[in-house]
C-alpha cells in the first residue's frame, strides 16, 4: 500500500478518516494525499470555457482558505513523520475525487461518515455514495474516532457468484495485508432461501482454485442481508466489514438488489467496499 487518498471537507468525520489513514501509513510506509474539492457556485463558472475561472477573486479566496486549513491540519501530531501532500481542485466533488484517484493510481481511499446518520453531510451526502458506488479503488469508510485501527476479524459478505471471484481475491489481499482473519459470509433470507447444501456447494465453487486464500466460511440466517451482516459481525466482534458494489447499479443493487446502502450508512463498524 503505497498511496492513500483522503478526501476532506475539514469536518470531524473527515479527520477521523485521516487518523486511520495515518495509522495505515505508518504501518506500511505509505504516502497520504489529502484532497479538498471546491464546488463553486454556477455564477463562478466560465460560460465560454465551461470550467471554473481561477482568476476570480472568489476562487482565489476559497483556494487560499483551503490551504490555510491544510496548513493547520498538517501540524497534527498524528501526522508526524508521514509523507503528506495536499491538493485543492475546482470540480464537482465526487467527479473530482474519482478523476484524481484514477489519474494518480491510489491503492486506497479512506473517507469519513456520520456513523448511524450515514453520509448526510460528507461531500453533500449523495456525492459520497457515488464515490463508494463508482470507485474502482477500494473505499474504506470510517464511522467514528478510533484510538487504534487494529483489524483482527474481517467479515466479507458475498453472494458467492462465480463471476465475482475477483472480489474475494481483493478482500483476501487486504486481510493478509492487515494480518486479519477473513470470514466469508453468506446471508440466507426468507425471500431468497436456499438450503445449507446449496449454499455450501456454491461457496465451494466460489473459492475453488484459490488455494492461497485462507478463509472461514459462514452461512447465517436473518431477515435481510444487511441485518445478517451486521448481526454476524456483532456476534464475532468483527473489526471490519467488507462488501462488493456494482458501479452501474450502486450499493442498492448489491446481491442483485437485496441489500441497500443502509449497511454502509447504519453500521457502526468500519466498512470497506470493492468494485465488482
Amino acid at each position: 500500500m503505497k498511496k492513500i487518498l483522503v478526501p476532506t471537507d475539514f469536518s470531524d468525520q473527515a479527520e477521523n478518516a485521516l487518523k486511520v489513514a495515518a495509522k495505515l501509513a505508518k504501518r506500511f510506509n505509505s504516502e497520504v494525499h489529502l484532497l479538498h474539492v471546491l464546488e463553486l457556485p454556477l455564477e463562478l463558472i466560465d460560460p465560454v470555457q465551461g470550467h471554473s475561472s481561477r482568476n476570480l477573486p472568489e476562487s482565489i479566496f476559497f483556494m487560499k482558505l483551503a490551504h490555510q486549513r491544510f496548513s493547520k491540519l498538517l501540524k497534527a501530531p498524528y501526522l508526524k513523520n508521514i509523507t503528506t501532500q495536499e491538493h485543492v481542485q475546482f470540480n464537482d466533488a465526487y467527479k473530482g475525487i474519482l478523476e484524481f484517484c484514477e489519474k494518480d493510481q491510489f491503492d486506497l481511499i479512506v473517507m469519513g461518515s456520520y456513523g448511524a446518520s450515514g453520509f448526510q453531510e460528507m461531500f453533500i451526502g449523495s456525492n459520497t455514495e457515488k464515490i463508494v458506488r463508482h470507485s474502482t479503488t477500494p473505499v474504506l469508510v470510517i464511522k467514528r474516532s478510533a484510538e487504534e485501527f487494529n483489524i483482527k476479524e474481517f467479515v466479507f459478505a458475498t453472494d458467492a457468484e462465480p463471476v465475482n471471484k475477483h472480489t474475494l481475491q481483493k478482500a483476501s489481499e487486504f486481510a493478509t495485508l492487515l494480518g486479519a482473519n477473513l470470514h466469508l459470509l453468506y446471508v440466507n433470507t426468507p425471500n431468497n432461501f436456499r438450503t445449507s447444501k446449496e449454499v455450501q456447494d456454491q461457496i465451494k465453487a466460489f473459492t475453488e482454485g484459490q488455494n492461497d486464500i485462507v478463509v472461514k466460511s459462514h452461512i447465517y440466517n436473518d431477515i435481510t442481508v444487511e441485518k445478517g451482516i451486521m448481526n454476524f459481525a456483532a456476534e464475532i466482534n468483527a473489526d471490519l466489514m467488507g462488501i462488493s458494489t456494482h458501479g452501474r447499479k450502486g450499493i442498492a443493487h448489491f446481491f442483485n438488489g437485496s441489500i441497500s446502502e443502509d449497511l454502509v450508512n447504519n453500521a457502526n463498524r468500519p466498512v470497506i467496499t470493492f468494485r465488482i
